[in-house]
């Protein structure tokens, strides 16, 4: 089945796909703009300049928009006992082990002082966290998500998200992996059952046209 037949086959009687709009409050939820997936010599290196790029872009826009930013990040203790099975099945979130530079945010996305960080040690960001509980308090109903990888971290958060009774905005090309095939697969996936799957240019202009101005410069 080529991807016109999929996409055919899941638009067929309005099964999947539906608008969940874009809700009254929001928050951008940063998901491991770690180093760890932009230096080439690291074990889980991204090869997505574009993506870190877009980020830039979107966590300026919020910061301009007076949106409430979070951002997450992945720590270990020396064994990686914390993160469980998990760490066991990934031997690359060794990079992830506490005082590695790896594990830093990469530059040009690093969090402000009066950001919101979260550190986790599984893929969802709500996983093991006080996340959902924070943005109830801060009255959000529509998260924007942007992060690596799009297969791992940001599905099973945006996922969760959609669980957790918020709706989900990924941004698409806010979003990086290794490789393009589980990238799109992600995305098709999550646009067909748990988020809304939009470009940049395209949450701007859904958000505006709900009243919140999009002003912020749109990639090359």
């Amino acid at each position: 089945m080529n991807r016109d037949d999929l996409t055919d086959n899941y638009a067929a009687q309005g099964a999947f796909g539906a608008s969940l709009g874009t809700g009254t409050r929001h928050a951008l939820l940063m998901v491991d703009f770690a180093q760890a997936y932009f230096v080439e010599e690291s074990p889980l290196y991204a090869e997505a300049p574009q993506a870190l790029e877009c980020a830039s872009l979107l966590l300026n826009w919020a910061r301009r928009h007076a949106v409430t930013i979070v951002h997450t990040r992945v720590e270990y203790d020396a064994q990686g006992i914390n993160g469980g099975h998990f760490f066991r099945k990934v031997p690359a979130l060794r990079v992830f082990c506490a005082g590695n530079p790896l594990g830093d945010f990469a530059p040009a996305v690093r969090p402000l002082p009066n950001e919101l960080v979260v550190t986790k040690q599984y893929a969802s960001a709500f996983f093991g966290t006080s996340l959902a509980s924070t943005l109830r308090t801060l009255g959000v109903d529509c998260v924007l998500i942007a992060g690596m990888s799009t297969s791992g971290c940001v599905r099973a958060t945006a996922l969760d998200t959609i669980q957790n009774g918020f709706i989900p905005i990924v941004v698409a090309d806010a979003c990086g992996d290794r490789h393009a095939a589980p990238h799109d697969a992600s995305l098709f996936d999550l646009q067909a059952k748990y988020a809304d799957v939009m470009t940049f240019a395209q949450m701007q202009a859904a958000l505006d046209a709900h009243g919140l101005a999009a002003r912020t410069p749109t990639l090359a």
